[in-house]
């Protein structure tokens, strides 16, 4: 029996490395894809993070607003100008900027007076671009923590804050504050005065600082050692290798439709060779193709863009091979189900573009809604996915390959069944 199995696989092989256009989608297609999609998700430490360009718009001019501008220059995540009004407006129309803030005028008096007592707070404009709808609450909470240090500070040392410390207790008994909530707000405002004086004495030193963050931060990466880094390469060979796998099977469930309408199958129903040999040769040459493509991919990302098998090497191979199965089992569903060529071609594409995209190959799968992310696990290119990252950049062990191997041979299992009983020698 395997004679003509390995007869029929070699036929297959041949044709295919013959068919220069095939050959170039099955390799250079998802390595050139994959490599534009890893430059702009990679996460290298050699790489500086992408600043939000944020407009900001002075027209105050006080010792508050030009701390918080400061501040924000300083601030990393932030790419800070300082155009018009009408200029910060236009840019964020035009999409180079993401966030404009217009400081309006008496806003550092104001700011003071609501920094005590809590009312008439001055409005700050924010022009945003709506597509970035993210961006906004990043920018909204860093320039938050900038006005507090800036605000606090200039409050409770700078000059303007002096004078608003004596306006404030002047005008306290007039201010209409419930009498307990006064009374602790003098105290509070008396005793910044006798630091400013104490520090007036000092020589200037001494004083209130303001608010600041009551905390530092030690940013670390984790994953399953301290030498794995996160390579974004890793991640989009892996997506864009497994769509390409799947349109791989959909040349290969459509050549299987040609075939059949060219009165091939017909023909081999006379030779003494069983249905499932001649499926099983199908998807035997569909396993090795795939696997081809697969591991050209990840070694030019290895090559090139210094992915590396940081968990199981066995792991790594496992899965591969269990997508290459999957993939090629699948190409065979689509020949059993559908009719024709060209009435095939487009429903199969329509499928493995909805199967790519909730499996996690375009973006990572952690950015859908959480029902979506139950729902993806009936998908394969799901589990696909997520194998050849455990088994690459998060660099865990075998034991975490084990379930996706297993899940994605259960739909190869699937597919064969399903194939088995719907395949039609002849058309209908």
């Amino acid at each position: 029996m395997l004679i003509p199995i390995v007869a029929m696989v070699r036929k297959d092989l041949q044709i295919f490395l013959s068919d220069r256009r095939a050959v170039i989608m099955s390799f250079v297609a998802p390595i050139a894809i994959a490599s534009f999609f890893g430059s702009l998700f990679s996460g290298s430490n050699d790489r500086q993070p992408a600043r939000i360009p944020v407009a900001i718009v002075d027209q105050d001019r006080s010792a508050v607003s030009k701390a918080i501008l400061a501040n924000a220059q300083g601030d990393k995540n932030l790419r800070i100008t300082t155009p018009t009004a009408d200029e910060a407006r236009d840019g964020v129309r035009r999409g180079s900027i993401t966030v404009a803030v217009m400081l309006p005028s008496g806003f550092g008096d104001a700011s003071g007076r609501a920094f005590f007592a809590g009312r008439e707070r001055p409005e700050v404009t924010m022009w945003y671009d709506p597509s970035h709808a993210v961006e906004l609450g990043l920018v909204r909470g860093v320039l938050t923590e900038h006005a507090m240090q800036a605000v606090s500070s200039q409050m409770f040392s700078g000059e303007a804050g002096r004078r608003l410390v004596d306006e404030t207790l002047k005008n306290l008994d007039q201010s209409g504050m419930p009498p307990a909530q006064r009374m602790l707000l003098k105290e509070l405002l008396t005793a910044v005065r006798g630091l400013n004086a104490k520090a007036d004495a000092a020589g200037g030193t001494g004083g209130p600082a303001g608010f600041s963050m009551p905390y530092t931060v030690h940013e670390e990466a984790v994953t399953s050692g301290s030498n794995v880094a996160y390579n974004g390469y890793a991640h989009s060979f892996a997506g864009m290798g497994i769509q390409f796998l799947l349109f791989a099977a959909i040349d290969l469930g459509i050549g299987i439709l040609v075939e059949r309408q060219r009165g091939l199958w017909k023909r081999l129903r006379s030779a003494p060779v069983s249905r499932v040999s001649i499926l099983g040769a199908k998807a035997a040459s569909g396993t090795l193709l795939a696997l081809m493509s697969l591991l050209v991919s990840f070694g030019f990302a290895m090559v090139v863009f210094k992915v590396r098998i940081q968990g199981s090497v066995i792991g790594f191979l496992a899965v591969a091979i269990a997508c290459a199965i999957m993939a090629s089992t699948f190409g065979l569903l689509i020949a059993s189900i559908g009719k024709t060529p060209n009435a095939t071609r487009g429903v199969a594409i329509l499928s493995v573009l909805m199967m790519v995209m909730l499996g996690g190959a375009w973006v990572p799968t952690f950015v859908f809604p959480g029902w979506m992310q139950r729902v993806t696990v009936v998908v394969p290119a799901r589990w696909a996915v997520d194998g050849l990252d455990a088994m690459t950049w998060r660099g865990l062990g075998f034991s975490e390959a084990v379930m996706p191997v297993v899940v994605l041979l259960g739909f190869a299992a699937l597919f064969s069944t399903l194939t088995l009983a719907r395949f039609r020698w002849d058309e209908r």
